[in-house]
């Protein structure tokens, strides 16, 4: 009886052991784990983003969230964006998403669900995806899109395109859009 009794209490104290040392464990675990949180955040915002005193766009935005401290730094546009392109002219081109993501170090923005581009004379392009370089200029995916102009209507799959629709690369391509001259 009294090795069951050793046994029993040498059993309980390598439990312990263990136990202990298993909280212990997850406390150092949790001081190692940082909380990843924006170091801004900013509701019902409208940028104008200006260019030796002319607009050339303005973003507008319910909600902004501003991840700067992080190692790869984003701006992150969780309820999606409104934005009108100016080019020379003033011509505008209009474009819409339901999300946004801007990463900083790259100056690409990665628009996604219900992506929509207007241009002032007719032209749309819808896609669920699609990325615009903003130092080009240029738009790109390899998602499926449509595109509508005033004389046809297209569909494809990867496409890439300047802002106001007069360069366009596809790479599958169906439909027929007249070209005006």
């Amino acid at each position: 009886m009294k090795k069951i009794g050793g046994l029993f209490s040498a059993s309980l104290l390598v439990l312990l052991f263990f136990s202990s040392c298993e909280s212990n464990l997850k406390d150092v675990q949790k001081i190692n784990l940082s909380e990843f949180s924006p170091s801004g955040d900013a509701d019902s915002i409208t940028l104008k983003y200006t260019d030796s005193g002319r607009i050339k766009a303005v973003l507008i935005a319910s909600k902004m969230l501003d991840f700067a401290t992080v190692k790869y730094p984003f701006t992150e546009f969780p309820k999606g964006i409104n934005v009108t392109l100016y080019d020379q002219k003033a011509k505008r081109t209009f474009i819409r998403s339901d999300y946004a993501i801007q990463f900083k170090g790259t100056d690409i923005i990665d628009l996604q669900g219900n992506v929509k581009i207007n241009t002032e004379d007719n032209q749309v392009l819808e896609t669920q995806q699609l990325y615009f370089d903003q130092k080009n200029e240029w738009f790109f995916t390899e998602g499926k899109f449509k595109f509508t102009a005033p004389k046809g209507i297209s569909n494809g799959e990867g496409i890439d395109f300047n802002k106001d629709f007069t360069i366009m690369n596809t790479q599958k391509f169906s439909g027929e859009v007249e070209q005006s001259e």
